[in-house]
C-alpha cells in the first residue's frame, strides 16, 4: 500500500535515511512524506502499528523485484535421477552405472538406484540385494544412503545423496 491507500490510524514512520522518526498518525506521515517529494509506502502491514516508510515508490519497486531475481538465480534445484539395474547385471555394467552416479552425485543430485525383477527374477531377490549394497559401497566416498534398499512391488529401490 503506498500514500492515500494507508487508512490506519498510527503507524511507525522509517524516514529515507532509514531513521525511526516514531510513531504518529498516518495524515502526519503523508504530510512529511509529501514535503520531502516522496512516496509513504508500507513495509510492515502486521506489524503493530504498521511500519511505513518514505521512499521513491518506483525506485523501491525496482530494488524489489532485483532481490528477488538475485535470489532466484543463486537457489540450486536439486533433480531425482534414476539408474535402473537388473539382477543378472555384469561387472563392467555395473561399473559403468556407478561412473554415470559418480557424474550425477558430482553434479549435486541425488540418485534414484532401481533393481527391476522381471518374471522369475522375482524368486531370488533376497540374492540381488547385494548388487545394490555394492553399489552404495563404491560411491560411499562421494555420497552417503539416504534411504537404504526397499521392496516396492517388483522393484527395490534406494537413495543416494551427495556429502556435504
Amino acid at each position: 500500500m503506498i500514500n492515500e491507500q494507508i487508512r490506519d490510524r498510527e503507524v511507525r514512520l522509517v524516514g529515507e535515511d532509514g531513521a525511526q522518526l516514531g510513531i504518529m498518525s498516518s495524515r502526519e506521515a503523508m504530510r512529511l512524506a509529501e514535503e520531502a517529494g516522496l512516496d509513504l509506502v508500507k513495509i510492515a502491514p502486521t506489524a503493530k502499528p504498521p511500519v511505513c516508510k518514505i521512499v521513491d515508490y518506483g525506485k523501491y519497486k525496482y530494488e524489489q523485484i532485483r532481490k528477488e531475481k538475485e535470489a532466484r538465480k543463486k537457489q540450486k534445484i536439486i533433480e531425482i535421477k534414476e539408474i535402473r539395474l537388473s539382477p543378472n547385471i555384469d561387472t563392467n555394467d555395473l561399473n559403468t552405472k556407478i561412473n554415470a552416479a559418480r557424474k550425477f552425485l558430482s553434479k549435486g543430485d541425488k540418485v534414484k538406484v532401481t533393481l527391476r525383477f522381471r518374471g522369475r527374477e522375482i524368486a531370488h531377490m533376497n540374492n540381488s540385494r547385494h548388487i545394490l549394497d555394492d553399489f552404495a559401497e563404491s560411491l560411499s566416498d562421494i555420497s552417503s544412503l539416504e534411504k537404504a534398499p526397499k521392496m516396492e512391488g517388483r522393484t527395490m529401490t534406494m537413495f543416494l545423496t551427495g556429502k556435504r
